[in-house]
């Protein structure tokens, strides 16, 4: 079991905007589940709002997104800031089909990893062991 301080890591995954493609979002979060974690799963369609109210609300220690709609500048902009604003920041990680560029930018905003397709789930779990230790 992964644990932190004494309890489960808490992981938000969420899949903002309009993208419909939640299929490797739905098996990392099983994937991750299964490694121990406490997973918070908010479907589809989520505003930057949305998951920044959830993240609070469920007191989540990381959050993970997954985005395939080519939006994920400016979601994950917007939701940094909106983060920012509530005094809320927590580390992030990324899923996607995200050109390298693009990832670089995202890490500048505060991403602390970018996860593409193929990604072993040992690797995501180190990763997220890291970020949140």
């Amino acid at each position: 079991m992964v644990k932190k301080r004494g309890a489960q890591i808490r992981i938000l995954i969420a899949k903002p905007g309009l993208d419909g493609h939640d299929r490797g979002a739905k098996v990392v979060a099983r994937a991750l589940r299964d490694a121990g974690f406490e997973v918070i799963y908010t479907g589809l369609h989520q505003t930057p709002e949305m998951i920044v109210i959830a993240a609070i609300q469920e007191d989540v220690d990381i959050i993970g997104l997954s985005i395939h709609s080519g939006a994920h500048l400016p979601l994950v902009s917007a939701i940094q800031s909106l983060l920012k604003k509530r005094k809320a920041l927590r580390p992030m990680f990324l899923g996607g089909i995200i050109p390298d560029d693009d990832a670089r930018q995202l890490k500048k905003l505060g991403v602390f990893a970018v996860f593409g397709p193929g990604t072993s789930f040992l690797d995501i779990i180190k990763s997220i062991n890291k970020a949140v230790h």
